[in-house]
């Protein structure tokens, strides 16, 4: 029996975590996140964070193991996560992968794409451009130069935004084009599992999860996080809305529901990029677990 590597991937507030663990105790094995935005520790309610009963129930690794004042690249987390498998599978011949950070999770399995060195200049002017609140004009760019691009990545997000347009612009070709080139050999066979539901459940299973973070504190956690709000690991939905508030641009209701609206649309391009996956085995997020398992336990075997 080779290496399996098992990955639960879906859109935002699907359902995850929790299949995640059970997966986990199934096979008697541990977690690998790779949630971009749960790798930081400040940032525990905006990110759903699992909670504590979760955390306990199964291991986790690279949960609120890093700081937002430390940078830390797609890059560093392929390398980190490679040596925490490696070292995972020498005790189980099964780890389980989750996160709704598509980028991460194909980093892990396929290696990470090449793109060409651009000239520095292009960055710095995109920069301005965002600092002079162009966000809006800099989407439009993007989605003439690369469409595939702008449906699939994160545009409310600029550093994301701009790491696309600066390829686009500095190579004349778009971004897309350079991905997926060259896979890398990986010692594991990757299995993928997919959680989907019918849109409008989605929608309000996110609006809840919203309502529940307000609950929990996440006012208090954006006040505390908002002198830092210019770091990378803050351009984020949840964070940035409610910066926007502090700032006095508008009012918390209206932050709420953009937290909502935005995170609806982040769920939308996680369906988008998914989608031209054909490897994913889909399944209803309300199906029993057992059904899952047996499918898996067909291609183990």
């Amino acid at each position: 029996m080779g290496n399996y590597l098992i990955t639960v991937v879906g859109a935002t507030a699907i359902g995850k975590t929790a299949l995640s663990i059970k997966l986990a105790l199934h096979f008697n094995t541990e977690i690998i996140s790779c949630d971009s935005r749960q790798f930081y520790k400040e940032m525990k309610i905006g990110t759903a964070v699992p909670s504590s009963e979760e955390l306990n129930a199964a291991p986790h690794h690279f949960i609120q193991n890093r700081s937002i004042f430390e940078d830390y690249s797609v890059g560093q987390f392929e390398k980190d996560a490679l040596r925490k498998l490696e070292e995972l599978f020498s005790k189980n011949k099964v780890v389980i992968m989750v996160g709704g950070s598509g980028l991460y999770t194909n980093a892990v399995i396929d290696g990470l794409d090449y793109f060409p060195e651009v000239n520095p200049e292009i960055r710095e002017n995109l920069n301005k451009q965002i600092e002079k609140g162009e966000l809006k004009q800099l989407q439009n760019q993007l989605k003439k130069l690369d469409i595939e691009s702008y449906n699939t990545i994160e545009v409310e997000n600029p550093h994301r935004l701009i790491r696309a347009l600066e390829i686009c612009i500095g190579t004349g070709k778009p971004y897309s084009s350079f991905k997926n080139k060259n896979k890398e050999k990986r010692n594991f066979i990757p299995i993928k599992i997919g959680l989907t539901a019918e849109r409008e459940i989605m929608y309000n299973r996110i609006n809840k999860r919203v309502d529940i973070m307000f609950e929990e504190g996440l006012l208090e956690e954006a006040k505390k996080l908002y002198e830092h709000k210019n770091l990378n690991a803050l351009q984020t939905v949840g964070y940035r809305e409610l910066f926007n508030y502090f700032d006095g641009n508008c009012t918390l209701e209206f932050a709420k529901s953009e937290i909502k609206k935005n995170t609806r649309r982040f769920s939308k391009r996680q369906v988008t990029w998914n989608k031209k996956d054909t490897t994913i085995h889909w399944f209803d997020f309300e199906i029993p677990t057992s059904e899952i398992f047996h499918k898996i336990e067909e291609i183990i075997i």
